[in-house]
């Protein structure tokens, strides 16, 4: 009997329902829950994952800074994270490195070299490889400019619409003609909408990506011995 082939589409359908389903099978963690170290090398376990190496990478991660946000009348601007890697990377591992954040990232980006500081920049998203007393740390950072400076400009223009109106009630009461007024309120009021709506997505895009990105380093430098 001749064992069936699959075609290259077959398989990426096959592997995509596959995902899904292990997807699916995953029940979400409810606020203020988590999963113990006990839990994760148990989950390591069953894909072939040490107990040891899911221990050092969590130590790894731990060791890091807490994420960082910035925000702008309470909106999330802009995202950090940084984790401490415990030894020195290689080359090789830097390459590595940038290959995931291109695929993550889903950009090319810029790679600079200064001794043992390397990074990688995408407009405003900086990924810096900074030397410690103890080896590597990953510092990812990003700033979402476009959306910050339409809500700077909304702001503004309502401000400006506010004064002005105010101003004009002062001095001519209720016969002056505020057309003018309500339509700069109007844009700040379109532009602080456009500005402000997208960033809480875009930052919990980023946040979550910067996290696969520092778990996927710690873990290959928790899996590689120091040379």
């Amino acid at each position: 009997m001749t064992e069936r082939r699959y075609t290259e589409d077959e398989v990426a359908e096959i592997f995509k329902q596959a995902t899904e389903a292990q997807q699916s099978a995953l029940r979400p963690l409810a606020p203020g829950e988590g999963m113990t170290l006990a839990d994760l090398q148990a989950i390591g376990e069953e894909v072939g994952v040490p107990p040891e190496l899911v221990a050092r990478a969590a130590s790894a991660l731990d060791a890091g800074d807490a994420a960082r946000t910035r925000r702008f009348l309470g909106i999330p601007i802009g995202v950090g994270r940084t984790v401490h890697l415990g030894r020195f990377l290689t080359e090789d591992e830097w390459e590595r490195l940038v290959i995931d954040l291109r695929r993550t990232f889903d950009a090319r980006g810029t790679i600079r070299h200064e001794g043992t500081f390397h990074s990688w920049t995408n407009g405003n998203l900086q990924v810096l490889l900074e030397p410690t007393a103890t080896g590597h740390q990953l510092r990812m950072r990003t700033f979402n400019g476009r959306s910050s400076r339409l809500a700077m400009l909304g702001v503004g223009a309502l401000g400006i619409a506010a004064a002005t109106a105010l101003a004009t009630w002062s001095a001519i009461g209720s016969r002056g003609d505020l057309s003018g007024v309500l339509l700069i309120g109007l844009v700040g009021a379109v532009s602080l909408g456009m500005g402000v709506l997208p960033l809480p997505r875009w930052a919990q895009r980023r946040a979550r990506q910067m996290e696969e990105v520092a778990a996927r380093a710690a873990l290959e430098s928790a899996d590689t011995p120091e040379r």
